[in-house]
């Protein structure tokens, strides 16, 4: 069994290094699917509900995956791949006051248009009450992960780094979704 997960991982670094865009966008496609069918079935959902996984993935796919590949090149590029720990921190910040906003707001907008298909006045509704919250959330966690993340992992497994904690960041935030709705009722 080893030497199957052993040529696998072989298979998929070969792949990281011939196809860096293609095998992040697809990595991060993965482990939305693996996210949301864990948070649909930990959340109580009897049948798994493929629309929504399939949007997840496209979502994953489209966006997660290549916005996180340009994202650490750019950071990369602008602190020409200096690791000491001031460089690192700047890096930190500089995510957490860009990139972490804007992800959350167009992951809210999506989920809430093209996912659960609300109208637009509901949506926007929904961010002006939570995004304060979850953005809070996020800078609580994801400067660790990001520290990390820029100060041990090289540049070509970053994305896939953050896509995994992200994986179990999206189950964490569908259970705390959760046990919020069933507060309120």
């Amino acid at each position: 069994m080893g030497s199957i997960a052993k040529k696998g991982l072989q298979k998929y670094l070969i792949q990281l290094q011939q196809h860096p865009l293609r095998t992040k966008a697809i990595t991060a496609a993965v482990l939305s699917a693996i996210s949301d069918i864990v948070a649909q079935k930990i959340t109580g959902i009897k049948r798994l509900q493929i629309r929504r996984l399939v949007l997840k993935v496209l979502f994953g796919f489209a966006y997660l995956g290549p916005f996180g590949h340009f994202l650490h090149l750019l950071l990369d590029k602008l602190f020409k791949g200096k690791k000491d720990t001031t460089t690192v921190a700047k890096k930190v910040v500089l995510e957490q006051v860009t990139s972490s906003p804007w992800n959350n707001l167009l992951f809210m907008i999506y989920y809430g248009l093209v996912i659960e298909s609300r109208p637009w006045i509901q949506v926007k509704s929904n961010i002006k009450r939570e995004y304060p919250k979850v953005q809070y959330t996020a800078w609580t966690f994801w400067p660790v992960v990001g520290w990390i993340n820029h100060q041990y992992v090289p540049l070509q497994f970053r994305v896939i780094f953050h896509s995994i904690v992200a994986c179990a960041w999206g189950i964490f935030l569908n259970l705390r979704a959760r046990s919020m709705a069933l507060k309120k009722a």
